[in-house]
């Protein structure tokens, strides 16, 4: 049975990729910052694969290394990355930004992908094969009015997904990118700062992807043959054309 270790898996996409993948029988390691989320994760898919916690805050390198160094031997050979964690904070001009607001979604969306990468490749360099999935956004492929640094952080990720696959070519690591349009998820209440209104008013007048759509298509994805490497998927609801061009209906 392989293992996979996924990053932002208390919710959303993380959690049911989580869920999806334990119906292919791959054990888990499950990540992120609240541990009784995880626990009751863990608790569920116990009764089908071996589960596993670890919980820490992706933008802490220190602690992301602590966390991958503590895998008892049983968890130690990775075969599955799944980038997930990520987030979105406001939705103003540049001008204007909060400059917290940059740093939370510079130090996740970015160097959290890298520290938890620089942790685990060369396990899979050692090993001869792994997989990387790198969760990224339409924001990666444009950009829209207001989302200045957050697209910039998306486009981070597609770069260093292009990276990746290069770098890691010679080593047999298969590497790729999913990157989601508009998913209903918890993304928008950390956008808007829990304003539920402003959240629930993104997804009114069409049907948005789910974050189970993206965990099939990304167990699709991992299951694949080896020699078959799907290296930069965008997916969208069908009511979305571009990040700013909606069908709704109102």
């Amino acid at each position: 049975m392989k293992t996979a270790l996924i990053t932002g898996a208390t919710s959303g996409i993380g959690k049911s990729t989580a869920i999806e993948l334990a119906k292919h029988n791959i054990n888990l390691i499950i990540c992120g910052r609240r541990q009784d989320r995880l626990n009751a994760l863990q608790n569920e898919l116990s009764k089908t694969v071996n589960v596993h916690t670890l919980c820490f805050d992706i933008r802490d390198k220190t602690a992301v290394h602590e966390a991958i160094e503590s895998l008892p031997e049983t968890f130690n050979q990775i075969e599955i990355l799944i980038n997930n964690a990520g987030n979105a904070h406001g939705l103003d001009p540049i001008q204007t930004g909060d400059i917290q607001d940059w740093d939370a979604m510079i130090d996740i969306n970015v160097k959290g992908l890298l520290y938890i990468s620089r942790a685990i490749i060369p396990k899979m360099i050692a090993q001869k094969s792994g997989h990387i999935i790198n969760i990224g956004s339409t924001a990666g492929k444009e950009v829209y009015p207001n989302g200045n640094v957050y697209c910039a952080s998306k486009h981070a990720v597609d770069a260093i997904n292009k990276g990746m696959r290069i770098d890691l070519n010679k080593h047999g690591i298969r590497v790729g990118a999913v990157h989601p349009g508009l998913v209903e998820t918890e993304f928008s209440n950390v956008r808007f700062k829990n304003d539920d209104k402003k959240a629930d008013n993104v997804y009114k007048g069409f049907d948005p992807l789910t974050p189970e759509d993206i965990a099939d298509v990304i167990a699709f994805v991992v299951t694949r043959p080896y020699h078959v490497n799907i290296a930069d998927l965008v997916v969208l609801p069908t009511a979305q054309a571009t990040s700013t061009i909606l069908n709704k209906n109102l």
